[in-house]
């Protein structure tokens, strides 16, 4: 791959998934504002209750293929035809172990209801595995337009969907239906957009080639999904629905900020790094690349979010959500460096190095299950502290094993991050006391905003950043097309 071709699809992959994530993530927010403002707390705590099982499914559904497939240097069609069927029959028997225990997930939370809703809404994963061999074509020839008008597509019609359940008073099966139409219109239009299709020979011998890396990464995802949603779990079990729903809505405000820019990145990140695995030179320099646009975008977006966070909140979705503020505060410290850990994380897969990463993934679940365990009659802002904490302090891990693997230097690391992390934290204080004492909520959040985001701006341009020069530049030759 050329080094101009490769430039061009990693920024049109950036692009497109810039895009993608971003709509999805305003469309997110226009649903979820009209879904919170006809719902309750304990509504949204019952559906957080059941969403590390579903994670949990959804992971050994998948079994790590995608990024199997992803960093073969030939696949067949053979290939994606196995992982389809074999997708289909773990799936089937998933949703049936499931569906026998949601008797015993109910009784665990003490909540009768949770054993149809459980039934209703694992559902989900069942119908996605369909579309997991489609998926992985797209994401291996980076396929990022087709991903986003897919995603885009489903999060609109899945939105009406569950605001008019809502609006007729479904509660919580509102949410649980929003889900599975959103799962089924995004298989759909995969199937659509990849040229792949599926026949009937049964031969699963290329599941044997792929298994050894493919489970290592089975395993690490389960644990990467209980370390991001236990919370809700142990919430669940020790505090009222109403407080897990304060948590979820935390949470979903969180999620929605570095999903976005995780998802642009992510997209792109394994397969355009695997197809440099053998210049170990030009790998670090465009991991280095890919580092600084990580920290210029989500440091400044994921601590703005927490920087508003009260002004949203109360105007988004009145003010019976406020005290999740302060939660979705702490949260948005950790996920300004999730989509910058998700890149050390991509850099490792790329690799190969399925069982480091999933070794990392494991101590790590464990820290943070003992440390909130430990921390939970000190209460929720305690153990989020302690979690974030956590969290932020293992980049330091992903940094020595990819220093090992490509040699990027703690010092080159922080050349790359500190300069933009700073700056936004800088902007935010700022921001934060400038407007102090206007009165005016709506006037206060678009002072923050405006504030934050026109220093921020000034200072890259000041200090000639090049990454922020790069960006421009890009966009110009997207608008003269």
């Amino acid at each position: 791959m050329a080094e101009q071709s490769l430039k061009e699809k990693t920024a049109k992959g950036l692009f497109w998934g810039g895009v993608s994530n971003g709509m999805q993530q305003l469309l997110g927010l226009l649903f979820g504002i009209f879904l919170a403002r006809l719902l309750t707390p304990a509504d949204y705590g019952m559906v957080g209750m059941l969403s590390i099982f579903s994670l949990i499914a959804s992971s050994l559904q998948e079994s790590g293929f995608t990024a199997a497939l992803a960093n073969r240097k030939e696949v067949r069609s053979e290939d994606y035809n196995a992982v389809f069927w074999f997708n289909i029959f773990c799936s089937g028997c998933l949703y049936m172990v499931l569906f026998l225990c949601a008797p015993l997930i109910a009784a665990f939370y003490q909540q009768p209801e949770l054993t149809k809703l459980a039934r209703y809404t694992f559902l989900g994963f069942f119908i996605s595995s369909s579309g997991i061999a489609h998926n992985a074509y797209l994401f291996r020839h980076l396929m990022v337009k087709q991903k986003a008008i897919a995603q885009v597509t489903a999060i609109c019609l899945s939105g009406c969907v569950g605001v008019t359940l809502a609006y007729f008073g479904f509660a919580y099966w509102g949410i649980a239906t929003q889900s599975l139409v959103y799962i089924a219109v995004l298989t759909s239009c995969y199937w659509y957009f990849s040229p792949w299709r599926p026949t009937f020979s049964f031969d699963f011998s290329p599941i044997r080639s792929m298994f050894g890396f493919s489970i290592k990464l089975v395993i690490t995802n389960l644990f990467s999904n209980i370390n991001h949603n236990f919370l809700s779990l142990i919430l669940g079990r020790y505090y009222s629905e109403t407080e897990v729903g304060y948590y979820n809505q935390a949470t979903k405000w969180n999620s929605m900020g570095y999903l976005s820019i995780s998802g642009m990145i992510n997209g792109v990140a394994q397969p355009v790094l695997a197809g440099v695995n053998d210049e170990r030179e030009r790998q670090l320099r465009i991991f280095r690349k890919m580092l600084r646009f990580a920290a210029f975008v989500s440091f400044p977006a994921m601590l703005g979010l927490g920087l508003v966070a009260e002004e949203l909140i109360t105007l988004a979705v009145t003010s019976k959500w406020l005290p999740s503020a302060s939660l979705m505060q702490l949260l948005c410290l950790w996920g300004a460096f999730v989509p910058v850990i998700g890149l050390y994380q991509q850099l490792i897969i790329s690799k190969g190095k399925s069982t480091l990463y999933m070794w990392n993934i494991i101590a790590l679940g464990i820290l943070l299950l003992s440390a909130v365990l430990l921390a939970h009659p000190y209460g929720i802002r305690t153990m989020l502290m302690l979690y974030v904490g956590i969290q932020i302090a293992w980049l330091l891990l992903w940094n020595y094993w990819v220093w090992r693997e490509i040699g990027l230097t703690l010092w080159h690391t922080l050349l790359d991050i500190l300069p933009y992390a700073s700056t936004a934290v800088t902007v935010m204080v700022a921001a934060h006391y400038l407007t102090l004492d206007w009165p005016d909520i709506c006037l206060r959040l678009a002072g923050k905003v405006g504030i934050a985001a026109s220093l921020y701006i000034l200072i890259m341009w000041l200090s000639r950043s090049v990454t922020f020069k790069e960006s421009i530049r890009y966009l110009r030759h997207i608008k003269k097309r």
